[in-house]
């Protein structure tokens, strides 16, 4: 009898997990979705060097999440451990990481009224594991280096101002 309360128990905490995971995951998505519209007039590059027309100074900025996975994920992931394969539970979990550090990156570059961020580059690290070969709890930052990217026809004369707090830079010919 206790064997029976303790399973229907566990059923109960494992459906009521994947429906609340699943809709706070949606939810999250939709989140994502609307700030990706919002800032995808930023231009993001991988290449090290600024392109022409940046302005100075250069601000590093960063984007940092930490997220763990829930119960049913761990549980679906050990199941799929068993007879291998992708586990298609944490892809989907490190995707919104990833994706929400790079939109936080970005709002701190539109903080500091810049429109380009160069050198992006994303570090995913473990912070904790589950069990055994499973994931427990990652971080995911985001950081590059943002700037004033102005093309040629529409550049100021005077100096450029980044945020609030920096000071006026004369740009160098």
């Amino acid at each position: 009898m206790d064997s029976l309360i303790s399973l229907i128990i566990f059923l109960v905490l494992l459906t009521l997990g994947y429906f609340i995971g699943r809709r706070r995951e949606k939810r999250h998505y939709q989140s994502i979705l609307e700030r990706e519209k919002e800032y995808a007039d930023m231009i993001i590059l991988h290449e090290k060097k600024p392109p022409p027309g940046t302005s100075i100074p250069y601000v590093l900025v960063t984007g940092s999440v930490v997220v763990s996975s829930d119960y049913f994920k761990t549980f679906i992931a050990g199941l799929r451990n068993l007879v291998g394969g992708r586990v298609s539970a944490y892809e989907s979990l490190l995707d919104r990481a990833r994706r929400e550090a790079i939109l936080r990156m970005k709002e701190q570059a539109r903080a500091l009224r810049c429109n380009t961020v160069a050198n992006v580059r994303i570090v995913t690290t473990s912070l904790s594991q589950g069990g055994k070969n499973q994931l427990g709890t990652v971080e995911v930052l985001a950081y590059g280096t943002a700037m004033v990217f102005i093309p040629e026809a529409n550049k100021p004369a005077g100096p450029v101002r980044l945020g609030a707090q920096s000071k006026p830079v004369q740009r160098r010919v």
